[in-house]
């Protein structure tokens, strides 16, 4: 099973996909965190982030670019936490973001269930740069890749879920 996990910034995504990831049946929870660390914020993030899932039983993969390295068992939960970071991670490092896609489909492939967190940056209605601009068409190429690979995308909004693809019982 593949769901992807959407909404606005802060509106507790990261918490309704552990709690989701939790209670898929799994032999393994692995939580693949992909956050670069480069400023005393993003160092606060993964410190709260960290905390919050401390007893919930997650083998943490901290892996900030080359997703495609990670190698799960088939019986594996996977919290992918967050596309936004992955594709920022790998577009503004100098490094080539297209290998994301495939990266995806095969960490669907090795795992039993797997937990895909994103973002929606595209409503603010803010003039970007044309280097920001690229990475919302690349993020927003990559989030419909994954919604189309889901069996189920869920939006929150205002920490309520609401089902854009499947329902509830498409997640078991």
């Amino acid at each position: 099973m593949i769901a992807l996990i959407t909404g606005g910034s802060a509106c507790g995504k990261s918490t309704y996909a552990e709690r989701l990831a939790c209670i898929l049946p799994a032999e393994n929870r692995i939580y693949v965190a992909t956050m670069q660390v480069c400023d005393e914020d993003s160092a606060q993030r993964v410190k709260r982030h960290r905390a919050q899932r401390a007893d919930k039983g997650f083998l943490t993969l901290e892996i900030p670019r080359q997703l495609g390295a990670v190698s799960v068992g088939s019986s594996s939960t996977v919290l992918l936490e967050d596309m936004v970071n992955l594709l920022a991670n790998e577009m503004f490092s100098g490094g080539n973001w297209l290998h994301i896609e495939k990266d995806i489909k095969d960490l669907a492939k090795q795992s039993k269930h797997l937990v895909i967190v994103t973002n929606d940056v595209f409503s603010d209605g803010v003039t970007y740069t044309e280097s920001t601009l690229e990475y919302m068409r690349n993020l927003a190429f990559l989030n419909s890749y994954a919604a189309e690979m889901a069996d189920c995308v869920i939006e929150l909004v205002y920490s309520i879920p609401h089902y854009v693809k499947g329902g509830p019982l498409c997640l078991f």
